[in-house]
């Protein structure tokens, strides 16, 4: 069946677009607002709604337009298509390396619906406001963080449709992070609103996948690679996590999640493999005490420092 969303390629805005997706009725454009006035964005997305909901069968159509920041801080994406594969511990402590390192990082948490970070960061405090503006909150590592755990009472579930998750992404964004270099971004797993909504808000400069070695993990982390190939974030590393267990009493190694499944896969696709942790007690033991095993000297602040360093070589290769 032919895509009915190719009745597009003719319109006189269809050089911007990046991505189209037809889905139950459903016309998801994702279209570059890059070097525009605002008006002329308006403007651009009014006509391809237009030409969107005129095709047969679609019955709602929603736009993201894209562009790309300037003068502001890096923004690096760390994203993965599945939950449960520690993405969240791998960020917070990314971007606890990157601290020591010598650069000055902020985090947004934008996992809306599952905020971890005020935790891993040992980071609770309440974020103040000026004229409406967040600012960020300095953690205890020198990281700098804005999360919706910090505006929420803990343990409150968060009943938002997706709007209003984008409404409180753009927030979170638009905060006060003072003068940072880089602002890792921590995304929910899977591919939906919330990634939509950042892509449109604030093109990231660069992503990073994180993934368990299994089968059906890097399946998922394949759909967020994707994403972010239809959106032209280029993607320049995949992190293999919970890679090989050592047993604290025999010492004996086993692989509970397969083994070097991510670093095939990174192979196959043609990306970068940055690294793999192992599945570690301690890391998630100090992680839920809120104390991010990268700010201290030792076997897991090693990993992360080497897996930072790669991040930032992946930064200075990207394509301009």
């Amino acid at each position: 069946m032919d895509d009915p969303l190719s009745a597009l390629d003719s319109h006189p805005d269809a050089s911007r677009i990046r991505s189209c997706k037809f889905d139950g009725g459903v016309a998801t454009l994702i279209v570059d607002g890059s070097n525009m006035r605002n008006d002329e964005r308006k403007a651009m997305e009014a006509r391809l709604a237009k030409a969107a909901r005129a095709i047969p069968g679609v019955t709602d159509v929603r736009i993201a337009l894209t562009a790309a920041r300037k003068g502001a801080a890096t923004l690096v994406a760390i994203g993965s298509g599945k939950g449960g594969v520690g993405k969240s511990t791998v960020a917070a402590n990314l971007a606890v390396a990157l601290q020591r390192m010598g650069k000055k990082v902020g985090l947004i948490d934008a996992d809306i619906y599952g905020p971890s970070q005020p935790t891993l960061l040992g980071a609770h405090d309440r974020p103040e406001a000026k004229e409406k503006q967040l600012i960020s909150v300095v953690s205890p590592s020198g990281v700098r963080l804005l999360s919706v755990g910090q505006l929420v009472p803990a343990g409150q579930a968060l009943a938002w449709r997706g709007p209003m998750a984008g409404k409180a992404l753009a927030q979170l964004i638009d905060g006060d992070w003072g003068e940072v270099d880089l602002i890792l971004v921590d995304l929910p797993p899977g591919t939906g609103d919330v990634q939509l909504s950042l892509v449109q808000k604030a093109k990231p400069a660069a992503a990073v996948i994180v993934s368990t070695p299994q089968d059906l993990a890097l399946i998922d982390a394949t759909r967020a690679i994707d994403l972010f190939a239809r959106t032209d974030v280029p993607v320049i590393g995949i992190i293999e996590n919970m890679a090989g267990y050592r047993c604290p009493h025999c010492g004996e190694e086993s692989d509970p999640f397969g083994s070097g499944g991510a670093e095939a896969s990174a192979k196959k696709l043609g990306i970068p493999f940055l690294g793999r942790l192992p599945l570690s007690a301690s890391l998630r033991e100090a992680s839920d005490a809120g104390r991010p095993p990268a700010a201290e000297d030792g076997p897991a602040g090693d990993a992360f420092a080497l897996l930072a360093q790669a991040l930032l070589d992946g930064l200075e290769k990207k394509p301009a």
